[in-house]
């Protein structure tokens, strides 16, 4: 079949004609077109044999309704923008980043909770979290709100393999464990709720001597993952901590007139992210000959980019989060009485403390080069 079409620069009179595709022709461009939109999934996904998850609550998908603490997310109006509205214990209105990784790695869409009663073999073996809302490097961290620590995470990640051993056997599952993404993302309660807040570390130690101290403890964390065979890893980290809207009502002289970022904090951050990064590197050099490859997922300068130049990333709101005031807010104090903003997507900040989904995929965005190096390497 042909289709006319008149060229308004051709001579008066003179149709040009062109085919018209069929429906058996386009069908199977369609399928060329969808294949080409998933390919990148399926060939991250056959170099990556799952992803295990460790943390606080920026990676917490629900491990925290398993545990007697206060620090939950299973309720609404969290999960507001989440498949049929459910609050699943994301401390945010829909996804988390490494729910958005899982994907775009070609493994799944959402990362579980390891203490999910309801979990298939399939669950642990694709990946699950087992990080805890709350939770930190620093072994007081967990403490004060009775979370699961970041040594009993990795107790929890050796119960995993166990169970994997007892279907698939032990070499296969070292070889499944050396071909795994592990991605870390804690620290920020470390300083937020506990040396910036509670006076005990402070008493002991300077801030430079706590930085080095959270350091080291995020060093022994990554052996003993390597230990239990993981290779490939992701260390988010810190963000502009000062730019919390927590931390701006509880440190601002006028929390209501003055919320600008409070950059003693985020000064913090950054001397401690660029540590971080001296000390990854030198694991990596050292460690190279034993497989092990570890990158640096950087959460400072994408947030403060959305922060201070909020209008090219579509927020009008950045000093505040959606939930109830937007000032302190955030687990139980966020709960179904709170009045929630219209449109959390104009937000960058789902409660005082937590990125919105729109927030994190924006931060998954702007990891994609770090985590197709990793992969690829």
């Amino acid at each position: 079949m042909l289709l006319h079409i008149k060229n308004p620069g051709d001579m008066e009179g003179s149709d040009k004609q062109y085919p018209l595709l069929s429906l058996t022709q386009v069908l199977p461009l369609c399928f060329l077109l969808l294949c080409f939109t998933v390919q990148t999934g399926e060939a991250l996904s056959k170099k990556v044999s799952g992803i295990y998850v460790f943390g606080d609550s920026t990676v917490d998908p629900g491990n925290n309704n398993f545990v007697n603490t206060p620090f939950k997310g299973n309720f609404p109006p969290y999960g507001r923008d989440f498949p049929n509205q459910i609050p699943t214990g994301r401390f945010t209105n829909g996804k988390l980043g490494t729910d958005f990784v899982a994907s775009y790695i070609g493994l799944k869409d959402l990362v579980p909770p390891y203490l999910d009663p309801k979990l298939s073999y399939k669950d642990l073996i694709t990946g699950v979290s087992f990080a805890s809302a709350g939770s930190g490097f620093d072994p007081l961290t967990p403490t004060f709100s009775g979370v699961i620590p970041i040594p009993k995470q990795l107790e929890y990640f050796k119960e995993c393999k166990k169970r994997l051993e007892k279907v698939l056997g032990k070499q296969r599952v070292e070889k499944h464990m050396n071909e795994a993404v592990f991605f870390i993302s804690a620290g920020t309660n470390d300083f937020v709720v506990n040396y910036f807040t509670i006076p005990i570390r402070r008493k002991s130690y300077h801030l430079l001597a706590y930085q080095q101290f959270v350091l080291q403890n995020v060093k022994e964390f990554i052996q003993n993952l390597w230990a239990e065979g993981g290779r490939k890893f992701m260390v988010a980290g810190l963000p502009p901590m000062g730019c919390l809207p927590v931390m701006i009502t509880l440190n601002s002289d006028d929390a209501f007139m003055e919320r600008g970022c409070m950059d003693k904090f985020s000064s913090a951050a950054r001397d401690y992210n660029l540590m971080l990064q001296h000390e990854l590197r030198f694991m990596q050099l050292n460690m190279s000959n034993s497989g092990l490859k570890i990158s640096y997922i950087d959460i400072y300068g994408p947030l403060d980019s959305m922060i201070h130049s909020h209008d090219s990333f579509g927020f009008e709101e950045v000093e505040s989060g959606c939930c109830g005031s937007g000032y302190i807010e955030t687990s139980f104090l966020c709960n179904k009485y709170s009045s929630v903003c219209s449109d959390p997507s104009k937000y960058l900040f789902w409660d005082s403390i937590h990125p919105s989904e729109k927030a994190y995929h924006n931060l998954f965005l702007a990891s994609r080069p770090t985590i197709d190096a990793l992969i690829n390497h």
